[in-house]
């Protein structure tokens, strides 16, 4: 979906280069959690980070909160344990101090028993807001025994116009009041109280969703701050987790500072730009780090189901397992859970279809791929052969004897090239695979993917196979040229021994 009003003037100011002189730019962790050196950069003031449990978002929220001189420090995040000696470690960050100055590179280190360059580091706020929010008010340390009628509210601080208008706005909630409140407990310890529906609700009796975003409001964020929230979608369903993430764009473009997030919700990354969204993974026992996917990426990825990122619109079925097949022979073969096939029918409904594309008029990345019969039409391709794709397969495999076909098929060689050459004695081609897949005693379906697959590997060039993965490569990451839609569109960069 295109991005929200707010997004986009946040991404107007950031591009005109004229704010944000505290920046982060980038951070490297080494020799901590199963970190080795990889390089994590922040290209927008707002920043995603999603990933699977445990590939270490939070490590990367806490490395930043340690860079910064304040009350955060590295032996508080990354302590040594009776399971564990955190050695060898170093976080390493690059950020600009002013407008005019170059990259600032500094790091906190622990080579041996001691954290070093803590009083290198430059200065800073941070707020730094992890999952301790999401607990009941009467679950924390302190709180519960404030529930006592004898109690007294002692003081409070009234939400004003602009943050109670925002509290309603964002919960979807008239709020006619709303105050952080302390007692003659605990004047140290806060309890947020709002009016709705004319009654007032206290945390204790609060939903975790709206105690969650009471208490997030009020904080006043000075300017340049860096705000890190460790899931913060935790307790908010979808329209709450957007309107949040829309609050977040103004506040960072009003204070100029930067917001760093872990979630695994498609729909705060939706709200945000291809280079908002980072996704952290791990393949052979090694970080990896993925910038500029899309929601569908991130979510096939965290999930057993496919979320297809792209539509490629083919004449029909056959077409569809003819172009799996050249996509899975070639270099881009990691392609075939990234898009869903739509077959259209005629080939006039294509070329339409095709003009649409050229028009960027569809709302994710889309591609037209007509039949090699067929002649070239704008915003389409051609599947390859330059005939019909029952043509194409079953004369280049006759070729080569069909050689390989039977054994895909558990058939005798001689038996599956009878059938396939008498069953191209029909005049009409679209009657070849029902022919001989009556005569080899299996369903059409399977013999037509057989001969994709072997006409794929044995007619194909490897050249021409990537050549169509790149372009479908290219649709997926490329679309939309400077609008922004929910596809990358900057490359996939796998990013594991920079330095």
């Amino acid at each position: 979906m295109p991005l929200s009003k707010e997004v986009r003037l946040l991404d107007s100011r950031w591009k005109g280069n004229t704010g944000w002189p505290k920046r982060l730019e980038w951070i490297e962790i080494s020799g901590i959690r199963g970190w080795i050196g990889q390089r994590v950069e922040f290209p927008f003031p707002i920043t995603a980070l999603v990933g699977e449990n445990g590939v270490g978002k939070s490590t990367v929220l806490q490395a930043v909160a340690a860079c910064y001189r304040g009350d955060n420090f590295a032996s508080d995040f990354f302590p040594d344990t009776p399971w564990e000696e955190v050695r060898s470690a170093e976080i390493k960050v690059s950020m600009r101090e002013g407008i005019a100055s170059g990259s600032i590179t500094t790091s906190v280190r622990k080579r041996t028993e001691r954290w070093r360059g803590n009083d290198e580091r430059k200065e800073r706020n941070v707020e730094y807001i992890d999952l301790r929010r999401i607990q009941p008010i009467a679950a924390r340390t302190g709180y519960a025994r404030m529930a006592k009628k004898e109690v007294r509210e002692t003081s409070y601080d009234v939400f004003d116009d602009e943050t109670l208008e925002t509290l309603s706005r964002i919960l979807g909630r008239n709020y006619q009041h709303a105050k952080l409140s302390t007692t003659d407990i605990d004047s140290s310890r806060k309890v947020p109280v709002v009016s709705r529906d004319g009654g007032n609700y206290s945390g204790f009796h609060s939903g975790a969703g709206e105690t969650t975003i009471a208490e997030l409001l009020p904080r006043m964020l000075p300017k340049y701050s860096i705000l890190l929230i460790d899931e913060i979608e935790t307790s908010l369903h979808p329209r709450t987790q957007r309107r949040l993430l829309r609050h977040l764009a103004t506040l960072c473009r009003n204070t100029e500072s930067q917001c760093i997030l872990t979630t695994h919700s498609p729909y705060i990354l939706d709200e945000l730009p291809p280079e908002g969204r980072i996704y952290l993974m791990e393949s052979e026992g090694q970080k990896r780090i993925i910038s500029g996917v899309s929601p569908a990426f991130a979510m096939t990825k965290m999930d057993d189901e496919i979320y297809p990122e792209s539509d490629v619109y083919v004449e029909d079925e056959r077409s569809a397992t003819l172009l799996s097949e050249i996509i899975t022979n070639s270099k881009q073969r990691d392609l075939i859970l990234r898009y869903q096939a739509i077959p259209f029918g005629s080939a006039n409904v294509g070329r339409s279809l095709g003009q649409m594309v050229k028009e960027k008029r569809f709302p994710r990345p889309s591609a037209v791929f007509l039949d090699g019969d067929q002649s070239s039409s704008v915003g389409c391709n051609l599947l390859p052969g330059g005939d019909a794709p029952e043509r194409v397969v079953f004369e280049g495999l006759s070729s080569n004897g069909f050689d390989g076909l039977s054994k895909r098929l558990s058939r005798s060689q001689a038996d599956v090239a009878d059938a396939c050459n008498q069953a191209m004695l029909l005049s009409d081609h679209h009657e070849w695979i029902k022919y001989a897949a009556d005569r080899l005693s299996v369903t059409g379906q399977v013999l037509w993917q057989g001969m994709c697959a072997e006409w794929s590997i044995r007619c194909l060039s490897q050249s021409e196979a990537n050549k169509i993965g790149d372009t479908l490569l290219e649709t997926i990451v490329q679309y939309g040229g400077t609008r922004h839609t929910e596809q990358p569109q900057i490359p996939v960069q796998l990013s594991l021994d920079r330095s």
